[in-house]
C-alpha cells in the first residue's frame, strides 16, 4: 500500500456513515445476542479461545450484529481473516482465496477464516464452489445471512456448520449503542456539544424497531441536519458554535418510519402471510387486522393478500357459511375497481367477514377422492349416467337415468359412483354454520340411495392428514 492508498483508507474511515464508524471491534464492546456470545457461552468460549474450527452461519435481521460479530471475531483470531461479498464478489474472487489460503497453509501452517457476507445471494453453483474447501477445512467459513439458512443456503452448507440465530437488539441495547455515539471522542459526537431530548432519544430507539443500523442513521442525520445554537450573547453570525439540539420534532422527520422487516422474497414475507391465514383460520379478527396492517405498511400489493383470502374462503370456511368465497371475490373485484387507498375497505371488510364466519374445512374431502383413485384407479362410469346424446341407440347410453326434478321433492335416489365404490362416502359435513343444515337432508337422501340400490356396506373415507393433502396439491401443482 503506498502513501496515497493509506492516505485515502483513512479519509475514508473518517467519512463513514456514523454506523460504521461505532461499529464495536471487540467482544467487550459487542452489544446484545446475550442468548449466543454472553459470558460462557459457546461461542464466546470459542472465539475467545481462538478455537473456532468449525464453520458457522450467523442468521438475523439487517442491524443486529452478523457482520460486526464477524469483524470481532477477526480481531481475536491469530488466524487470516478474508472477506467477500456475496454481492460483489463472485467464483473467481472465492477461488483466489482458496488458492491463497491453501498456500498460506502450506508455507506458513496458517489457518483461514472466510467471511461470506450475505452468503444466500450466491446461487446453487456457487455455494458448491464453495463446499469442498469447507469440507477439507481449507477454509473456515462465517456466513452472514438475512435469509433463513435452512432454506437458502445448499444442505451440504447448512449440515457443515453450526447455525446461529441473531435477534432484533432489545432498546435497551439500542440505547447503549446510542448513548456511546454520543460519548465517543474518536468516532462519534464526543468532541461536538450535542443535546438529545428524552423524547427524542426514546423515539429514536422506539421507531428503529431493534436495527441498530437504522438507529444510528437516524441519529446521525438528526446530528448533521441540525445547525447549532448560538452562545448566548454573542452578535449573530459572530458567536462560537453553540450546542446542537435534537427535539423530538427533529427525531421524528430523522427516522419517519418504523423499520419494518419485510422482504417480498424472504423468511418475513412468508412468515407474516402464514400469521395472518393462520390468524383468520382460528377466528381472530384482531390478530388478522394487525397482521394485515404490518403487510399493507411494508408495502405487501393487496392482490396477492385477497388472492389468499379467496383460497382461504374456498378451503377453510367453505360450507360453513359459502358468502365468504363471495364476500372474498367481492372485495377483489372492488379493489381493482377503486384501488388504493379506499380499497383498504373492501380488504378490512373481508378479513373481517373471514375471521367471524363459522368455519368447515370439507372442501378437502375431494382430496380423499382424488387418493382413491391415484391408489386404485378410475371406475367405470354406469351406464345410466352415460351420455345419451350421441349412442343411446346403439349402445344404449343414458338407458334408465331418472330426471331428478321430475319428482315433486326435486330428489330420486339412483345410482351415481361406480358399482365397486356404491356406499363410499368421501363428503361427511360438519355441524357448523350452513353446513349444518345439510346433514339431516344429506342423511335422508343417502338412506333412499341404500335403499333403492340395495346398499347393504357403507365406508366413510376418514380425512387426509395436512400433509397428505399437502403432496395431493402439488400433485395437481405438477400437472
Amino acid at each position: 500500500m503506498d502513501l496515497f492508498d493509506h492516505a485515502l483508507k483513512q479519509q475514508m474511515k473518517t467519512d463513514a456513515p456514523l454506523a460504521a464508524r461505532m461499529r464495536p471491534r471487540t467482544l467487550d464492546e459487542y452489544v446484545g445476542q446475550q442468548h449466543i456470545v454472553g459470558e460462557g457461552r459457546l461461542l464466546r468460549r470459542a472465539i475467545e479461545a481462538d478455537r473456532l474450527f468449525s464453520s458457522i452461519l450467523l442468521w438475523g435481521p439487517p442491524g443486529t450484529g452478523k457482520t460486526t460479530l464477524a469483524m470481532a471475531i477477526a480481531n481475536h483470531t491469530q488466524s487470516h481473516f478474508e472477506t467477500i461479498s456475496a454481492v460483489l464478489n463472485g467464483i473467481a474472487d472465492l477461488r483466489k482465496v482458496v488458492a491463497d489460503a491453501q498456500e498460506r497453509r502450506k508455507m506458513y501452517r496458517k489457518r483461514t477464516i472466510l467471511f461470506v457476507d450475505e452468503v444466500h445471494r450466491w446461487n446453487k453453483a456457487q455455494q458448491d464452489a464453495l463446499l469442498p474447501h469447507v469440507e477439507n477445512g481449507t477454509v473456515t467459513l462465517i456466513g452472514a445471512t438475512t435469509e433463513n439458512p435452512y432454506f437458502e443456503v445448499i444442505g451440504a452448507l447448512v449440515s457443515r456448520s453450526r447455525v446461529f440465530q441473531l435477534r432484533p437488539l432489545e432498546e435497551g441495547d439500542v440505547r447503549e449503542l446510542l448513548t456511546r455515539a454520543l460519548a465517543d471522542r474518536e468516532r462519534g459526537y464526543g468532541t461536538r456539544a450535542v443535546q438529545v431530548d428524552e423524547d427524542a432519544f426514546a423515539h429514536l430507539i422506539h421507531v428503529a424497531n431493534g436495527d441498530a443500523r437504522n438507529a444510528l442513521n437516524a441519529l446521525e442525520l438528526a446530528v448533521e441536519s441540525t445547525p447549532p445554537s448560538m452562545a448566548a450573547g454573542s452578535a449573530q453570525g459572530a458567536g462560537r458554535e453553540g450546542v446542537i439540539h435534537v427535539t423530538l420534532e427533529v427525531a421524528q422527520e430523522s427516522i419517519q418510519r418504523r423499520a419494518v422487516l419485510y422482504d417480498k422474497d424472504g423468511d418475513a414475507h412468508y412468515d407474516t402471510i402464514s400469521a395472518f391465514i393462520k390468524s383468520v383460520r382460528g377466528g381472530d379478527p384482531d390478530a388478522a387486522l394487525y397482521w394485515l396492517a404490518k403487510m399493507l405498511y411494508a408495502g405487501e400489493d393487496p392482490r396477492f393478500i385477497l388472492r389468499r383470502l379467496i383460497i382461504l374462503a374456498g378451503e377453510d370456511i367453505g360450507m360453513g357459511d359459502p358468502m365468504g368465497m363471495v364476500v372474498a371475490n367481492a372485495a377483489a373485484q372492488a379493489f381493482d375497481y377503486i384501488g388504493l387507498p379506499e380499497g383498504i375497505f373492501p380488504i378490512v371488510h373481508a378479513v373481517l367477514y373471514l375471521s367471524t364466519a363459522p368455519k368447515s374445512n370439507s372442501a378437502t374431502h375431494y382430496f380423499k377422492a382424488f387418493d382413491r383413485i391415484e391408489k386404485e384407479g378410475v371406475g367405470e362410469v354406469p351406464n345410466p349416467l352415460k351420455d345419451g346424446n350421441r349412442d343411446a341407440k346403439a349402445l344404449g347410453h343414458g338407458k334408465d337415468y331418472i330426471y331428478p326434478h321430475d319428482d315433486p321433492a326435486h330428489f330420486l335416489p339412483q345410482q351415481y359412483l361406480p358399482k365397486n365404490l356404491l356406499g363410499t362416502y368421501f363428503y361427511n359435513p360438519s355441524q357448523v354454520g350452513y353446513e349444518a343444515e345439510i346433514t339431516d337432508r344429506l342423511a335422508r337422501w343417502r338412506a333412499a340411495q341404500r335403499a333403492a340400490l340395495g346398499i347393504t356396506e357403507t365406508q366413510t373415507i376418514p380425512d387426509l392428514s395436512e400433509a397428505e393433502i399437502r403432496e395431493i396439491k402439488g400433485k395437481h401443482k405438477a400437472q
